[in-house]
């Protein structure tokens, strides 16, 4: 799965799953947790391409908080 950060706001979305080529945009300006979801979240679209938003976005919450729970960060270099 390829990403790419890019600025959206003219798609306005913060993330994009393109599930034809296997690539997620994300909002380069997203920081923290939230852009940790998001990423989940788009990833997630790719993996189940038949399950519904309101299931992407549960799994995308709930495993946003396992992960940020066990200390898990960006770090920019």
């Amino acid at each position: 799965m390829k990403v790419i950060k890019r600025k959206l706001g003219k798609e306005k979305a913060d993330g994009l799953a393109h599930i034809d080529s296997n690539t997620i945009e994300i909002d380069e300006r997203l920081k923290g947790r939230y852009c940790l979801e998001i990423t989940i979240h788009e990833a997630l679209h790719i993996l189940y391409p038949t399950e519904s938003e309101t299931a992407i976005i549960r799994k995308s919450k709930r495993l946003t908080k396992v992960l940020w729970e066990q200390g898990y960060r960006k770090i920019d270099v």
